[in-house]
């Protein structure tokens, strides 16, 4: 069920609401949390507020949809209830925001929050550079940015690298969740021998690939070394070296990977690029820090520096015979 709200106030939206709650059209006391959505008002809102109704069915919660449409509108608020079929096992309430109400999300976000539920604040497409500054993102215990999603996506992580708060998290991260799974149970098999180098090619513009090559040079004290390449998108491959032979991951066509190694045989994994929705599942699972994601981004300097070796000792000098 759809209500529309036109030419509304927050006030309002909260009545609406109420009065579906007293008549059990929507339900709020099983909510987990309060999902935000950030997003332009554009044809990219209903894909993330699709894939925020797929997430609800693992994760029940309020989703509040922030849409700045244009500035230079009359001030308005258009508001929209979503309940029931057309909200997966949340209830969504979408704003609509107009002329210089366009920058006041928080405002009218605050009094449609759940007390004592945890806030999530998720930026579907071009984010913050420092999203715990920004009003929505100071709402939020967990605030998730996609830097695939932005014109410049490379230039957008080490942005946020360098605004990194705790909480901070980006879908270019989770998308590498099977990457790294893989890499590190192939480690797991015989023979168990030290990395010492790495090569990670993919796309020029791939955060997750960076982030992939930072994750390597943050725990394998290796160089790391990254490539780029316009073959494939996203990730296309990575190699780790051993004294044995290299640990070999090859996706050519984004689907399917095929991992090499010495003494193993070869094995075919499925590596589909991951969805906005699957990612969304993931991350809403945790609120706490993510301490990994955080070194990954640390490791980003380390990319393509040498590992520096400890200093020889100077040899002694002979002693001439009397």
């Amino acid at each position: 069920m759809i209500i529309d709200l036109p030419s509304t106030t927050t006030s309002q939206v909260n009545s609406k609401l109420v009065e579906l709650r007293e008549r059990g059209g929507a339900v709020a006391l099983g909510r987990v949390l309060t999902l935000v959505i950030a997003a332009d008002d554009d044809d990219k809102l209903e894909e993330a507020i699709e894939a925020a109704n797929e997430a609800s069915r693992e994760h029940p919660s309020r989703v509040i949809v922030v849409a700045k449409g244009s500035k230079t509108a009359a001030p308005r608020i258009d508001g929209q209830i979503r309940v029931g079929g057309d909200a997966g096992a949340s209830e969504v309430i979408v704003l609509r925001l107009y002329g210089p109400l366009a920058n006041q999300g928080q405002s009218a976000v605050v009094p449609l929050l759940l007390p004592d539920a945890p806030i999530v604040t998720w930026w579907p497409g071009e984010g913050p550079k420092a999203p715990a500054e920004d009003p929505l993102g100071q709402l939020a215990q967990r605030r998730i940015t996609d830097s695939a999603a932005e014109k410049n996506p490379v230039k957008a992580l080490t942005t946020r690298a360098k605004s990194y708060v705790e909480g901070d998290t980006d879908l270019a991260w989770t998308r590498l969740t099977n990457w790294r799974a893989q890499l590190v149970s192939a480690l797991d098999l015989p023979p168990y021998e030290k990395v010492v180098g790495a090569t990670v090619t993919g796309e020029a513009d791939s955060p997750s690939t960076e982030l992939l090559a930072g994750w390597l040079a943050e725990y394998l004290n290796a160089p790391v070394k990254r490539v780029k390449s316009s073959s494939a998108q996203g990730i296309i491959s990575v190699t780790l070296d051993r004294e044995s032979g290299p640990v070999e991951l090859h996706r050519p066509d984004g689907r399917v990977g095929t991992l090499t190694q010495p003494g193993q045989p070869t094995r075919r994994i499925s590596l589909a690029r991951r969805n906005n929705q699957d990612c969304l599942i993931e991350e809403l699972r945790r609120l706490d820090p993510d301490e990994v994601y955080e070194a990954s981004l640390h490791g980003l300097n380390k990319i393509g520096g040498p590992v520096a070796k400890p200093a020889k000792a100077a040899p002694k000098k002979k002693v001439a015979a009397k």
